[in-house]
């Protein structure tokens, strides 16, 4: 079995991007997987695509939730992951 990896595109100077962070790393005792940050400053696509969304919890290739992660969202698509 894989690690599951989350995705998290975030910017700097973002607090909605320092919850999330906070909430995936709470919710790391309870599901293994890996977090990657990745700042959409460093790619324009990225800014295009998700500039007013930020930040995008990505599972599997798919964005779970953006803006305010609720904590039920992630939690049941990395059950059903």
């Amino acid at each position: 079995m894989h690690q599951k990896k989350v995705v998290l595109y975030t910017k700097v100077h973002c607090p909605l991007c320092d919850d999330a962070h906070k909430l995936l790393e709470s919710m790391q005792s309870q599901h293994a997987f890996q977090i990657e940050a990745v700042d959409i400053y460093k790619d324009d696509s990225l800014i295009e695509k998700y500039g007013l969304m930020i930040p995008v919890v990505e599972i599997d290739g798919k964005e779970i939730d953006y803006g305010r992660i609720s904590a039920d969202i992630v939690k049941k698509a990395l059950t059903n992951f």
